[in-house]
Formats: C-alpha cells, sequence, structure tokens
C-alpha cells in the first residue's frame, strides 16, 4: 500500500477491473482510500458477471464503461500506484483500450467473448459516440 500517495499526485488507479490513470485529489479520514479524479484509460472494465468471469451464460450480464474523463472515484489506497509517465489523451486512451480488447476477445472466440464483443460495440456507439469503422 502506497501510504505516501499525497493531493496532486499522478497514479495509476484500479477500479472493478478498469485500469486507469488519475489525479488523486483527497483521502479518506481513515487513510485506507483516494478520491482519484479520472484522466485517461489504461484497460476498459471486463465485461459480464465478476463473480463468475469468462461465463456467458449468468442472470445479467454486465456492461460495464469505462470511468468518464474528470471523474472521481473512491479508490483503496492498495488499488492505486503512483505514475511518473506521460499522461495519454483521455479519448485517444479510451479507444486505444477499447481496441487492445476487442483484439483479445476477437482471438479468444468463446460465448463470452462474442456477449462482450457486443457489449463493447453498443458502448462504442451509445455511450462513447464512437462509430469506429473497424469490424471485430
Amino acid at each position: 500500500m502506497e501510504s505516501h500517495l499525497t493531493e496532486g499526485d499522478i497514479a495509476t488507479a484500479i477500479y472493478k477491473t478498469g485500469k486507469y490513470i488519475g489525479e488523486i485529489i483527497g483521502k479518506n479520514q481513515k487513510n485506507t482510500h483516494v478520491i482519484v479524479k479520472i484522466l485517461a484509460v489504461l484497460t476498459h472494465p471486463m465485461q459480464g458477471d465478476l463473480h463468475q468471469p469468462a461465463k456467458a451464460n449468468v442472470p445479467l450480464f454486465h456492461e460495464r464503461k469505462a470511468l468518464s474523463f474528470n471523474e472521481k472515484a473512491n479508490i483503496p489506497l492498495s488499488h492505486v500506484k503512483l505514475y511518473n509517465g506521460k499522461i495519454p489523451d483521455y479519448s485517444m486512451s479510451l479507444l486505444e483500450a477499447l481496441t487492445l480488447q476487442k483484439n483479445e476477445l476477437t482471438k479468444e472466440n468463446s460465448p463470452w467473448a462474442l456477449k462482450s464483443l457486443e457489449a463493447l460495440r453498443k458502448l462504442e456507439e451509445e455511450t462513447y459516440k464512437l462509430n469506429l469503422t473497424e469490424d471485430f
């Protein structure tokens, strides 16, 4: 746990199954969580049921979107690490994270992967407003 993190630090943060770059803007009183303002996406959250990963036939197949630019998330300190690199543009980082995840899912070709690809396509079109020409 990196308890030396302070407000204004740039860090990577894992939230659910997504990984982000953000600015620490606060801590809770017990020093167990930090508030992170999202600046870029490193890994897009996985689709489906977190309690039954890689399963397509579940009661509720969750569609998970990435945290938005400047969205604030309360993240356990154990999931936050100092970041020293260049901060990519949010939109480009989201596109790269989506593309990487779609490529991996396409290689897998399982029922879960196909259902995840469909969820990602829906997010691209309806939530992210990305109308990409690639056919995955």
